[in-house]
C-alpha cells in the first residue's frame, strides 16, 4: 500500500479525508504561542487578531525530528509514503522532510516547488496514481514529470499582508492601495514573482485575472481545477467558477477549497487563483 501525505499548504483540508490523504501541519507562531495548521490555528484566526492588533503571525517548517516521527507512524504497516513539501525555494520543509525519509525505507519526499493547491494538483494526481496500483517510486516519478506543468497563480486583494511580511515595498503597497491595483501573483521556478497588474474593483480583476490565465495556459488538465481563495468574498467565488465551466467546458470537477493559516499569513484576506494542470 502507497499512502499520499502532504504538508498543510498544499490547503486540502476540506478533501484530505475524501482521497485519503494525511497533512503534515506547519507551526504558525501568533502572539508568541505556537499553533499548527489546520488543528489549532486557521485563515480566518490570522485575520481576526490582525484587526486587533495589526501584527501577522510567523510560520515555520517542522523540524527532521518531527518528520522522523511522522514517517515512522505511516510506515508501522509497512507502507510506503509519497509525501510531498511546499517548495524548497520557500520554506526548509522539503530539506527536513528529505532527511527524515532517509531513515525509512519506501519514503520519497517530493519538492512541489509550488504552494497551496499547486501543490494539491500534485498530491490528488499521486493518489489517482495510488488507486492504479502504482508504487511509490512509479507515483514519485510520473508526478515529479508533472511539475513544471503546474499552473499556480493568484491575485491578492490587499496589499498589507505582503508588504508587511517582507515581499513588497511601502511605497509599492501605498500606491497599489491608492490605484486599487491588484497584483497577479505566479509562482515560477519555485518562486512568487509578480505577473499581470489589474486596476479597478476585485470582482472586475478576478474575472480579467480569469480571462488572461486560461488564455495564456489554453491547454488545462480537465481532470479538475482548482479555485482556491482566503476567504473571498463568495459572489465573486461563484463567478470565477462560472467562469472557468465557460472558458474550460470540458472540465471534470472544480474544487472550490479555503486556504490555510500558513498561506493565508502572507497573502491576507480576500485572495483568490484558479490553478491546474497545463498539459501543454
Amino acid at each position: 500500500m502507497v499512502k499520499i501525505s502532504s504538508d498543510s499548504t498544499a490547503d486540502l483540508q476540506q478533501v484530505a479525508e475524501q482521497y485519503g490523504i494525511t497533512v503534515m501541519p506547519l507551526a504558525v507562531i501568533l502572539d508568541g504561542e505556537q499553533h499548527f495548521d489546520g488543528e489549532d490555528i486557521n485563515a480566518m484566526m490570522i485575520f481576526d487578531n490582525y484587526e486587533r492588533t495589526k501584527k501577522l503571525p510567523k510560520t515555520a517548517a517542522r523540524g527532521i525530528g518531527d518528520y522522523e516521527k511522522y514517517f515512522s507512524e505511516l510506515t508501522a504497516d509497512g507502507s510506503e509514503v509519497v509525501h510531498f513539501a511546499v517548495s524548497g525555494e520557500m520554506s526548509t520543509s522539503y530539506n527536513s522532510a528529505l532527511a527524515a525519509a532517509k531513515s525509512f525505507k519506501g519514503v520519497y519526499v517530493i519538492d512541489s516547488r509550488s504552494l497551496s493547491t499547486g501543490i494539491g494538483l500534485l498530491v490528488l494526481k499521486a493518489c489517482d496514481y495510488a488507486k492504479e496500483g502504482q508504487s511509490g517510486l512509479e507515483i514519485f516519478d510520473n508526478v515529479t514529470a508533472l511539475i513544471p506543468y503546474v499552473q499556480a497563480s493568484f491575485v491578492v486583494d490587499t496589499m498589507e499582508f505582503l508588504h508587511k511580511g517582507g515581499r513588497c515595498s511601502g511605497v509599492k503597497a501605498f500606491i497599489a492601495t491608492a490605484l486599487k491595483i491588484h497584483p497577479q501573483i505566479i509562482v515560477k521556478d519555485g518562486k512568487m514573482v509578480v505577473g499581470q497588474k489589474f486596476k479597478g474593483k476585485m470582482e472586475v480583476c478576478i474575472e480579467k485575472y480569469v480571462a488572461a490565465i486560461l488564455k495564456e495556459f489554453d491547454t488545462p488538465d480537465t481532470t479538475r481545477i482548482f479555485v482556491t481563495h482566503t476567504h473571498a468574498d463568495e459572489a465573486v467565488v461563484a463567478k470565477v467558477k462560472e467562469l472557468v465551466k465557460e472558458y474550460v467546458p470540458s472540465v471534470k470537477e472544480i474544487i472550490e477549497t479555503t486556504a490555510g493559516a500558513t498561506i493565508a499569513s502572507h497573502c491576507g484576506k480576500g485572495t483568490l487563483g484558479v490553478l491546474y494542470i497545463n498539459k501543454a
